[in-house]
């Protein structure tokens, strides 16, 4: 039997004249997963029979989203000899991807970050007559603008996670929408640091410091022993700190190791994930350059930023790079709010200094400690919104036009 004119059928949201959606998505790394979990729980709110499928992990997977592969088929560290290893095995998937959502079309393809496998899957999509967003601007502003032509022939839009990006793209013809970032909606204003230190045995007045050599295996190799060693000159030196280790699952035996190596394995309370747990409880991070650099500062904390990869990344790397600063909050505050030691200067025995003059502060300098917090207040606030109506409005504009 005919349904009368301008009755919705089953697969027609009562919100909105659009059928539910078939989305493809691709979420490279942990970050990527969680950041498109966001925005697939936005989605499928206002499109509760909508589709999705593509590359992503588990926080994707709670909201039905069937990964054909997992997101960490695509984690790689800069251009290090290990994307070499793995281009062919990369460059295969998405050859593969491309082919199967070719055959058979989304409503929309949503490339979460992973900028150097999305937008080239992107470009073929657009020019097949697939619409396509980009969740997280690649970071022009920092490095690499040549890509900016690249963004404006492979996308319809651009979901921005911080304020600045939309006049910047809209000034080379990306259509963008500033959607605030999910985790200033995730992460409290006022964290519970005394919950945390119960839930991980600390007491209140133990100097608390916690050390994230990053999310991914090269990270891991090249930051965690100098990371761990520095702990050991503290440890050494008499300070009575407890160090608080937050381990990706399937990366601790590699944090194990190197905590074994550096004499500290007895000394670091290693915990399986739980990275904003650590954060909560800890008086100062030594962390890598990231992500999670921005969780720390949305949890006010203080923090030494380090990095270190292979020559011949670091070469390629610091030849494109266009700001003095290349941790997060240090680009949001357009200042060097918290020190950075990169590469050659990123050694055992500086990283050590720079976290003691952190705890330092908190006993002799409180000021120092209290501005560094209204400076990561005042930030969280910026970057708190709605992140998954607005982002779920621009898309939604983009299935419509």
């Amino acid at each position: 039997m005919a349904l009368p004119p301008g009755t919705p059928d089953a697969s027609t949201s009562p919100n909105n004249s659009i059928r539910a959606p078939k989305i493809a998505l691709v979420a490279g790394e942990a970050s990527g997963d969680l950041l498109a979990g966001l925005l697939l729980g936005g989605m499928q709110a206002r499109w509760p029979a909508m589709q999705s499928h593509g590359i992503g992990g588990p926080q994707m997977a709670r909201h039905g989203f069937r990964a054909w592969w997992p997101h960490h088929k695509l984690s790689v560290h800069g251009f290090s000899w290990e994307l070499l290893r793995r281009y062919r095995e990369i460059v295969g998937i998405r050859d593969q991807l491309r082919t199967r959502l070719l055959a058979d079309k989304p409503d929309l393809f949503i490339g979460v970050d992973a900028p150097d496998f999305n937008l080239a899957l992107e470009a073929d999509l657009k020019a097949a007559g697939v619409k396509t967003v980009h969740f997280v601007s690649p970071s022009v502003w920092a490095w690499r603008p040549e890509r900016l032509e690249k963004i404006r022939r492979s996308v319809d839009h651009v979901l921005c996670i911080f304020p600045f990006e939309p006049e910047l793209l809209a000034r080379h013809g990306v259509a963008a929408t500033y959607v605030g970032h999910p985790l200033a909606n995730v992460i409290p204003l006022e964290p519970d640091r005394a919950g945390a230190r119960r839930t991980l045995g600390l007491r209140d007045d133990d100097a608390v410091v916690a050390l994230l050599p990053g999310s991914r295996k090269g990270e891991i190799e090249h930051l965690a022993l100098r990371f761990f060693r520095a702990a050991a000159l503290m440890d050494s030196a008499g300070a009575a700190i407890k160090f608080i280790v937050p381990a990706v699952p399937g990366l601790q035996p590699l944090i194990e190791a190197a905590a074994r190596k550096s004499g500290m394995a007895g000394k670091l309370h290693i915990i399986t994930g739980q990275s904003h747990l650590a954060l909560a409880a800890c008086d100062v991070t030594l962390i890598a350059s990231g992500t999670a650099t921005l969780e720390a500062a949305l949890f006010k904390r203080p923090m030494v930023v380090a990095y270190h990869m292979g020559w011949l990344s670091w070469k390629l790397m610091s030849r494109k790079r266009l700001q003095p600063w290349v941790a997060l909050p240090n680009i949001l505050c357009r200042d060097f709010v918290v020190p950075e030691l990169l590469q050659d200067a990123a050694t055992p025995e500086a990283l050590a200094r720079e976290v003691r003059v952190w705890l330092d502060a908190k006993a002799q300098n409180p000021a120092k400690i209290a501005a560094l917090q209204s400076t990561f207040t005042a930030l969280h606030h910026e970057l708190q919104r709605d992140t998954a109506t607005l982002a779920t409005d621009a898309i939604q504009k983009v299935l419509q036009s």
